[in-house]
């Protein structure tokens, strides 16, 4: 599922409008987005443990981001940037529709949550750069990878954390994801176009071209009476950490 936000030489207008056309339904958990709600506590384990690994925090603690900044890219409504707050950091939202920052804003005021959320591409904005940068399900949104991933590299500071995900290009996906999903619902009909879809191999030599090494990467795979769920299985979606090469 995509939130959508890119670089201002990949933006695709329609894309950005069909996620601003959901913006008011994001936070409902069983509305058009209810597949974002399931699959958002699959990506925060990876996230938590791949913060605990880069930094060697306590993997009980509560706030191991406490001190760090950290930049959703592609926010949406913030279904990240809520509980990456929640885990201490001094969170930043971007994402291309005013619509989605909107949502996101009133929502996390409500929760008490001190989010700063701007409207834009991440490559024309001067934020400057984070210890944390996510991006989920945003990549295969966009038509220039390569300009995108410039983009998001840039964001991340010395000794910095990158974590994606996005679905995976294979034939599973085009059935499941793109098919079945949006023929009963599952997903937005007009969400995904499969052939935007990107393979791990693909991202890690773009990444690896950008001066970053990939350092862990899950699949995030769906079966009866588990769900959603870490996996070795990445022929529907994967998720991935990622630092500068040493």
């Amino acid at each position: 599922m995509g939130n959508a936000n890119v670089s201002n030489v990949t933006i695709r207008p329609e894309e950005a409008a069909h996620f601003a056309a959901l913006a008011r339904d994001w936070w409902n958990p069983k509305g058009q987005m209810a597949s974002l709600h399931q699959v958002n506590p699959v990506r925060l384990e990876f996230a938590r443990a791949a913060v605990d690994a880069h930094w060697n925090t306590d993997r009980d603690g509560v706030k191991p981001l406490a001190g760090r900044s950290a930049l959703d890219i592609g926010c949406g409504a913030g279904l990240l940037c809520e509980p990456l707050a929640r885990l201490g950091a001094e969170v930043t939202g971007v994402d291309a529709a005013a619509e989605n920052v909107a949502v996101a804003s009133t929502h996390a005021a409500a929760m008490g949550l001190d989010i700063r959320y701007m409207t834009g591409e991440v490559g024309g904005l001067d934020i400057g750069t984070f210890d944390l940068v996510t991006c989920v399900e945003v990549i295969e949104h966009v038509a220039d990878k390569r300009a995108f991933l410039s983009d998001v590299v840039a964001r991340l500071a010395p000794g910095g954390l990158l974590v994606m995900s996005t679905p995976n290009r294979t034939a599973a996906s085009r059935l499941l994801l793109v098919g079945a999903a949006e023929a009963v619902g599952y997903v937005p009909k007009g969400t995904h176009h499969w052939s935007d879809f990107i393979t791990p191999d693909e991202l890690a030599e773009l990444l690896g071209e950008l001066g970053l090494e990939m350092v862990e990467r899950r699949g995030i795979a769906w079966r009866p009476g588990k769900g959603l769920h870490l996996s070795d299985d990445e022929s529907l979606n994967y998720i991935l950490s990622a630092r500068r090469a040493d």
